[in-house]
């Protein structure tokens, strides 16, 4: 847990100084000027951009903070659960459909898929949703490693949704927090309020983690 705490200080520090010695500040304009240009459709162009990046392999956790900082908590929150569940979505489907027998070459021998995938015969959506806030596997990897599975899909989808909510909260919130500290005209007061504020969301996220990590293993699930 010390670990995970530790990485997070550091991502909201890299958001600090990132804005304080690079011209972020101006770039996020540029790009917050461009969405919010496109009205309510620059909220289904990051849902869109987001879902593409999950199904392709690519990292979104540049994005999961680009959108805290550019539509504030509740908007990035919602616009990343969107984005990272229909992303999952395509992937759980791509698994069951045309990229199955890739797949199953890649998962074929692994011991802790395998273990998950009997965990989930035994209790379906609960290890699903489990395993998305104890993050146990890289969420672009597990989404197609669940579509060799029994869940059903709406399961699938509900449990994900569900479940990613908590710690893209925290991130999101935490991103926010450090834009507004970084960039916003308030007083040293309110700066230290908003990092304290991200690094509390943090540390939340986390704990639920390892409490959801516990149980992850209690079904069969290694975690390590």
């Amino acid at each position: 847990m010390v670990k995970k705490i530790f990485v997070a200080l550091l991502i909201i520090a890299a958001i600090v100084i990132a804005y304080r010695f690079l011209p972020v500040n101006d770039w996020l304009k540029h790009f917050q000027t461009y969405v919010r240009g496109l009205g309510a459709l620059g909220y289904v162009v990051y849902i869109v951009v987001y879902a593409l990046c999950v199904a392709a392999f690519i990292p979104a956790s540049i994005l999961t903070l680009g959108a805290g900082a550019i539509f504030g908590f509740i908007g990035g929150t919602i616009v990343v659960v969107i984005g990272a569940t229909i992303g999952a979505t395509l992937a759980f489907l791509l698994a069951r459909t045309v990229m199955r027998k890739r797949i199953e070459e890649k998962t074929r021998g692994n011991k802790k898929f395998g273990a998950l995938d009997r965990a989930i015969a035994r209790e379906g959506m609960k290890i699903v949703f489990l395993v998305r806030l104890a993050v146990v596997f890289p969420f672009t990897y597990v989404n197609y490693a669940f579509g060799l599975t029994a869940v059903p899909l709406w399961r699938y989808v509900l449990a994900t949704f569900l479940g990613i909510i908590p710690a893209t909260a925290a991130f999101v919130f935490a991103s926010s927090a450090a834009t507004k500290a970084a960039t916003g005209e308030t007083s040293d007061i309110t700066k230290i309020v908003y990092i304290a504020g991200g690094v509390i969301a943090i540390i939340v996220s986390v704990l639920i983690g390892r409490i959801a990590s516990k149980a992850v293993r209690r079904a069969g699930v290694d975690d390590q």
